[in-house]
């Protein structure tokens, strides 16, 4: 059975469908068969961080809709799968549908990431459905902090068990200099076991974008490649 973890944030723009591509690079850099759904109803990225925005023909409503069959939604990444977010919400995407999709690769994937859209509304509800953990991204600020325990919070209400922190685009020296939140009260003020931090990286996007995969060598990529493991259940250390 695949695990299932929604990718949340609450605060848009933090670097959540980033997270989320990385994750998948990183997993599958260990072996693992990973599928990446993009859950931001009309403001769908995943397909550009991924760079196949060309081949984005069917999406997982089309599944839900019995429009296509789910192999034909799924565009291959190297050797992760990608499945694209309609452009448009539909009364027939509820929870429950979205749980049976879900449930439905279960065989076929080791893990599965839901990357959730920001706020936490109907599309939110919509990607926390079916998933059984969850990763909440925050950057190290207040503003975002402080969206981060909310989101956790409404994560919790629809009976995810396990919530994780990522603490993303960390400047160690401006944390330091108090100009951020360091590590400690990001972790105290949103209430989240940590699973990794990932120091601030502005070439990082770009490289979720190959195709044939991530070049694990600056730090915040070695950092993806930590939390992959421990999400695996390896007790890695933490380094920033």
């Amino acid at each position: 059975m695949a695990k299932k973890i929604v990718i949340a944030s609450g605060k848009g723009g933090v670097g959540k469908s980033t997270v989320t591509a990385a994750l998948s690079r990183a997993l599958e850099n260990e072996g693992k068969k990973v599928l990446a759904l993009d859950f931001d109803i009309g403001l769908r990225s995943l397909d550009l961080l991924f760079g196949v925005r060309e081949f984005v023909v069917k999406n997982w409503g089309d599944i839900i809709l019995g429009d296509c069959e789910k192999e034909h939604a799924i565009i291959h990444v190297g050797n992760i799968d990608f499945i694209s977010a309609p452009l448009n919400f539909n009364d027939s995407f509820t929870p429950e549908k979205v749980k049976e999709m879900l449930e439905s690769f279960d065989e076929l994937y080791d893990v599965i990431f839901i990357d959730a859209p920001a706020g936490i509304h109907e599309g939110f509800s919509l990607a926390c459905a079916g998933a059984d953990s969850a990763i909440v991204v925050s950057t190290p600020d207040d503003v975002c902090v402080r969206s981060v325990e909310i989101t956790a919070q409404k994560i919790a209400s629809y009976g995810v068990g396990e919530i994780r922190l990522i603490i993303n685009r960390f400047i160690k020296k401006l944390s330091a200099k108090r100009k951020f939140l360091n590590i400690d009260e990001v972790i105290d003020s949103t209430t989240v076991q940590l699973i990794g931090v990932v120091p601030y990286d502005a070439k990082i996007g770009f490289s979720s974008m190959q195709k044939t995969g991530f070049n694990f060598k600056t730090s915040s990529q070695k950092s993806f490649s930590r939390i992959a493991r421990r999400i695996l259940g390896e007790n890695v250390p933490l380094k920033i």
